[in-house]
């Protein structure tokens, strides 16, 4: 607002000043909120500065692990343990595994503990290594996710589908039996076939019945043939014993 105005006064100036100063009374100076305009919001959105993405997201850069070496020395023991149960394991089924409670876990150890196949947690970044140098690569595509390894030194292809079956938290995935890689509809067709006493059981069957039925057709001619010599033989005595007279009439006619 304007300064201060000075006033005269009449007063002596032994009690009273000469120069007076007075304010006139103003408004406080306010600023009110006003919405910016749309044209200028557009503008500062156009302009607004952007840095540039990554050429790769963060979580897919290699991490900085300043304790590498040890590490390195771990992986390399679980890479050995794994070496050893893919050498030693006639059976070695790959399955999914989801989160279950842990008495549930110790159950369905417990119920395969008993036909003799074990359960293996494993780290993807381990076993790959492992099966990419392996005769197993063909393995690869199935450890994508959260895996664990059924293993047993025998082909339980049945007893672990049996188990497998009231746990649906394990989902089979694929197996390799007696080095032979499989698809969950192998491992279930593999199961259905019977054990390896019965099928060698029915493989010496089937090969002694054909040289027996061979032999017999050997046999056959000749039984025929000497069968029909017989009957000749037996005729002809007969035909001998009917022509010859009696040996008391020729003697009589002499």
């Amino acid at each position: 607002g304007p300064g201060p105005v000075p006033v005269l006064s009449a007063a002596p100036a032994a009690w009273l000043p000469a120069l007076q100063l007075l304010r006139r009374g103003s408004k406080a100076v306010t600023r009110h909120w006003k919405a910016m305009h749309f044209q200028r919001q557009k503008l500062l959105a156009l302009t607004e500065y952007l840095p540039p993405r990554p050429a790769l997201p963060p979580r897919c850069l290699p991490r900085d692990t300043p304790t590498a070496h040890q590490e390195d020395g771990y992986a390399r023991v679980l890479r050995r343990q794994a070496e050893e149960v893919f050498r030693s394991s006639r059976m070695v089924a790959v399955c999914q595994y989801n989160s279950m409670p842990d008495e549930d876990l110790v159950t369905l150890q417990h119920y395969l503990r008993k036909h003799n196949i074990h359960v293996k947690f494993v780290l993807n970044e381990v076993v790959r290594p492992v099966l990419a140098q392996s005769k197993y690569r063909n393995l690869l595509p199935l450890f994508v996710c959260r895996n664990i390894l059924l293993v047993s030194p025998e082909t339980r292809a049945r007893e672990m589908l049996r188990v497998l079956k009231r746990v649906p938290q394990v989902n089979l995935l694929g197996a390799c039996i007696d080095d032979t890689i499989l698809s969950r509809q192998g491992v279930e067709n593999f199961a259905r076939l019977p054990s390896l006493e019965a099928s060698q059981g029915q493989t010496v069957g089937a090969l002694s019945l054909l040289p027996s039925q061979t032999s017999s057709l050997l046999q056959q001619g000749p039984a025929h043939l000497t069968a029909l010599l017989d009957e000749h033989i037996r005729r002809l005595r007969d035909t001998e014993g009917s022509t010859e007279p009696p040996p008391g009439q020729g003697t009589g006619n002499h």
